[in-house]
């Protein structure tokens, strides 16, 4: 045994220098690729060894952007290179190419992934996923979900979640005795609570939809985790929460289906879209053809659905509080009555990026092919700075202003839902959200921003809030709270 021992180590003794060779050889090769796929583009000179710069981007994202964006600005090119998690990645600032980007998804060009490691951590059953016409006709189909009738619903359904919230923080606040608060997370909790009414209606009980939080929670920490997927590790229970909501929307799509086939009456999104849902695939079944594709596999459509969901939750709340911020100043108020505060979404877009994945090599200017394989990430984030006069200032007067109107001459730097066939399908939604929660908010509740140095520093959570979570001074402001 003594002598198996001694062999086995003399083994190790020898493979040793033979796998030091093979990883130093991985390496060398690892970075000539990153120097071909580069070019003269601006980037780090050297990366770090499989992981790149992605220890900087979990660590400190608002400065590992924000370091990005100096790059492409300074470089002229509008555009810099990195190295993430094992991928080489293109990072566009300039407002012309991130279009060419978005106006670019499709098989031979562009591929929607959402996150880095997006398929991994949203599973299969994605929008973004899709292509051509299988990617028209989802869209289509669900357009039945964002009509004028349909929105008139849903917007029965936030005014009365969003007023009982505002009536929980005044209570909290009165307290306290007044004392300021943030609101990221009661803003976060009302959008959930909010969204899963308009998404799912009377098919979450309450305790599922607790459930639901706890899940969304573990959702969103592996969001911003190490994309390691182990058994214990914050990536690896994301995926797995991930797979429980889509289960819990799925059986929401499966009651509203047996639901609106009874003739019952839509009374949240799911049942709008089952309602059309269920007529089609009945007609399909009379004619003797094939179920409709994508809506007639409860699963896919609770993976649908849990798009929706995470679309409406995680932007919303970072509107919220930019809105609250913004309009803290008294000059800015009577705007928000009067529409302006879709220009929050262009002073603070929340998705700061829409991450792609090139799947053929794309020649994005004369000078520069992107490689196959390659990470882009488009920022609509920089794209709303460009072109617009005083960028950096909540001014609704550039959108009100018949002699200005950079609605209009900028309109294409204006991405923070996207562009081309991948805009967002829910923005008039999240548009009347913003707006129904900030007329309700002004006209109920007295409110006075905390003002500290660095307090609105854009952080990731994961889309962008401020730094201190929006802390706000609230005090009731009429009598009585209305009731709908």
């Amino acid at each position: 045994m003594v002598d198996s021992l001694l062999y086995g180590l003399l083994d190790l003794r020898m493979a040793a220098p033979l796998l030091a060779a093979a990883v130093a050889l991985y390496i060398l090769v690892e970075q000539l690729s990153y120097h071909r796929k580069k070019g003269s583009l601006p980037g780090p000179p050297l990366v770090v060894p499989f992981i790149g710069s992605a220890t900087h981007m979990i660590r400190d994202p608002t400065g590992f952007w924000e370091m990005q964006a100096a790059r492409a600005r300074k470089s002229g090119v509008g555009f810099t290179a990195d190295f993430l998690a094992g991928k080489f990645t293109i990072f566009i600032r300039d407002s012309e190419l991130s279009n060419r980007v978005f106006a670019n998804v499709r098989p031979d060009a562009f591929f929607v992934i959402g996150h880095p490691f997006g398929k991994k951590l949203f599973g299969d059953h994605n929008l973004i996923y899709l292509f051509g016409d299988d990617h028209k006709d989802l869209r289509r189909r669900m357009a039945t979900n964002f009509t004028p009738r349909a929105l008139s619903t849903y917007a029965a359904i936030q005014q009365r979640g969003i007023v009982s919230h505002l009536r929980r923080w005044l209570d909290r606040s009165a307290a306290n005795g007044g004392k300021a608060e943030p609101i990221r997370v009661p803003c976060r909790d009302m959008n959930l609570e909010t969204s899963q009414t308009v998404f799912a209606g009377p098919y979450l009980t309450e305790e599922a939809r607790e459930r639901f939080k706890s899940d969304y929670n573990l959702f969103n920490v592996g969001l911003l985790a190490f994309p390691v997927d182990l058994p214990g590790l914050a990536f690896r229970r994301a995926r797995q929460a991930v797979a429980r909501l889509v289960r819990m929307l799925r059986d929401c799509a499966r009651e509203s289906k047996a639901r609106m086939r009874a003739g019952g009456e839509p009374e949240c999104l799911v049942d709008y879209w089952m309602q059309e849902t269920v007529r089609e695939i009945d007609e399909a079944k009379a004619a003797g053809l094939p179920p409709p594709a994508h809506i007639s596999d409860d699963e896919e459509i609770g993976g649908f659905l849990f798009d929706f969901l995470f679309a409406a939750q995680d932007a919303s709340t970072s509107s919220l509080c930019w809105a609250v911020s913004a309009l803290d100043s008294g000059r800015a108020r009577p705007r928000a009555r009067r529409g302006g505060l879709p220009l929050v979404v262009r002073h603070r877009p929340p998705a700061t990026l829409m991450p792609h994945i090139a799947l053929q090599n794309f020649q994005l200017t004369e000078s520069y092919t992107i490689p196959k394989g390659t990470l882009v990430l488009p920022s609509m984030y920089e794209s709303s700075f460009q072109g617009f006069h005083d960028p950096d200032a909540f001014d609704p007067e550039r959108f009100f202003s018949e002699a200005r109107r950079e609605d209009v001459v900028y309109k294409r730097n204006f991405l923070a839902f996207g562009a081309g066939p991948h805009q967002c399908v829910g923005q008039r939604y999240a548009l009347n959200h913003l707006v129904i929660f900030m007329a309700l908010f002004v006209s109920l509740v007295d409110f006075r921003r905390e003002r500290t140095e660095g307090c609105d520093v854009p952080v990731y959570m994961p889309t962008i809030v401020p730094r201190d979570g929006c802390v706000v001074y609230l005090k009731q402001r009429c009598a009585n709270l209305p009731s709908f």
